[in-house]
């Protein structure tokens, strides 16, 4: 019996059509992958208290800035490996898969050290309360314990995308999820481990959709087969992966620390608004993952068709793309407004916290399908081989906004509530969107008169 194929030609068939049947696993991926911190946010919710919600809660937007430092390099082998796919250059497809693996486990060992190291020391700069602070650092320090399995998955599941593979990581997450969430029912509960319990459970999940995917790249019998054996840094593709993915880390860094700044403001209000915030991003991770399934999807689509030359279709990609992200983004972000008191309900019993989540609920999410517009501009910019452009415009048109929305009209008296804190988001993207279509218009046809289509 012939061994079933998951890899895709993104350079054939209807877009609209391959883009949905590829973005599906993406988005259960990405909701499976959100179940892992919010099974902790749950449990800890439920079973233990506000100040351990608070606790994990806390450190969220660190947990990514630290990550975002590297994760943004496997956009820049996503990006890579699919255009030689699309060109058939087997030989460079195998130097950017072994360079690729061995950067993830390097930099998980990296971000290791470092988050156990300074664990303490980030929170205070949070501005993390004193009732909750000995409690975050604790998870933590065992949550960093995972990194190198989180950035081998990451990569891996890049590496996967980029030949149109998509299902098989969902797989992986749903066996690594249903692990984590029973290791946090029986850890959290009988043995009454608290956050260390549901620490400990995100990190045996990470370990096993990581050893997962090495596997899968082990056994594949595609242009991405690993060989552990010629693991090591090809350096004329580390320097393009790096090219594409420099920027995009830098960009994913500089929006982790603004998301900082905007979460150790929220910090200031006290444990019951922080807990209630705490569930609101809970919630607000299963809206955004789908969405941002269709940024991931936009880079190999037109990364595969510039690498294949199937350059008509380039432009569809992103129409393609982008009307879809709109529709999905708003019936999501609606959707969760109308039923913000069960989804809430979920992570908390008490009132005042579901109330101090319904803030953040109402503030922006009604406008979600924005964001993911967003995106997938940045990602089609991105996989047309411009890399610099979308980060220059995010840090200034997103970052540099949100900090100084926060050092400005959030100082006012009159405007210092936790709903001007949450106004940072929607203002960023409105001044960011038309910066990016401007870009998106310069980026497409310079690369169609740099092929000579113009």
């Amino acid at each position: 019996m012939a061994k079933k194929s998951y890899a895709r030609d993104l350079t054939q068939k209807p877009i609209l059509r391959q883009m949905i049947v590829f973005v599906f696993p993406i988005m259960l991926s990405g909701v499976l992958q959100i179940l892992f911190n919010a099974a902790d946010t749950v449990v800890v919710g439920r079973f233990a208290g506000n100040e351990e919600l608070a606790a994990v809660g806390s450190n969220t937007s660190l947990i990514t800035l630290m990550t975002n430092l590297f994760i943004g390099l496997s956009v820049g082998a996503n990006i890579i490996c699919a255009r030689y796919i699309g060109a058939k250059e087997e030989d460079k497809v195998h130097d950017t898969v072994h360079t690729a693996v061995l950067v993830s486990v390097l930099s998980g060992l990296f971000l290791s050290v470092v988050g156990i190291i300074g664990a303490r020391q980030f929170l205070i700069w949070m501005s993390v309360p004193e009732d909750v602070i000995d409690l975050a650092v604790l998870y933590l320090r065992i949550y960093f314990l995972g990194m190198p399995a989180m950035m081998v998955y990451n990569f891996g599941a890049a590496l996967l995308r980029s030949i149109g593979d998509t299902t098989r990581t969902l797989y992986y997450l749903m066996a690594a999820g249903v692990v984590n969430v029973v290791l946090n029912l029986i850890l959290v509960i009988p043995l009454q481990m608290s956050v260390a319990g549901v620490a400990i459970a995100t990190v045996v999940s990470q370990y096993i959709s990581g050893g997962m995917v090495i596997r899968c790249l082990l056994h594949e019998d595609s242009a991405i087969h690993l060989n552990l054996r010629e693991l090591r840094v090809y350096p004329a593709r580390l320097k393009e992966i790096l090219m594409i993915g420099l920027p995009a880390s830098v960009q994913g860094c500089v929006f982790s620390f603004a998301n900082i700044a905007i979460q150790s403001s929220i910090n200031t209000f006290g444990s019951v608004l922080l807990a209630g915030n705490s569930a609101a991003a809970s919630v607000e991770g299963f809206i955004y993952l789908p969405v941002n399934a269709f940024y991931q999807a936009v880079m190999p689509f037109i990364s595969q068709n510039l690498g294949a030359k199937q350059y008509h279709r380039l432009n569809r990609v992103f129409w393609s793309a982008a009307l879809s992200v709109l529709v999905v983004g708003e019936v999501l972000g609606l959707g969760s407004i109308l039923l913000s008191d069960p989804l809430l309900s979920i992570f908390t019993t008490d009132p005042a916290v579901i109330a101090a989540g319904q803030i953040r609920f109402n503030s922006y999410f009604a406008i979600y399908g924005l964001y993911g517009l967003m995106e997938v501009l940045v990602g089609s910019i991105r996989g047309l081989g411009y890399s610099i452009m979308p980060t220059i415009i995010y840090v200034g048109g997103i970052c540099g906004v949100r900090l100084t929305w926060l050092a400005t009209v959030f100082q006012m008296e009159q405007y210092h509530t936790i709903q001007t804190v949450y106004y940072a988001f929607p203002v960023s993207w409105f001044i960011t969107i038309p910066i990016l279509v401007v870009a998106y218009i310069y980026a497409y046809r310079k690369t169609q008169k740099q092929l000579g289509i113009a």
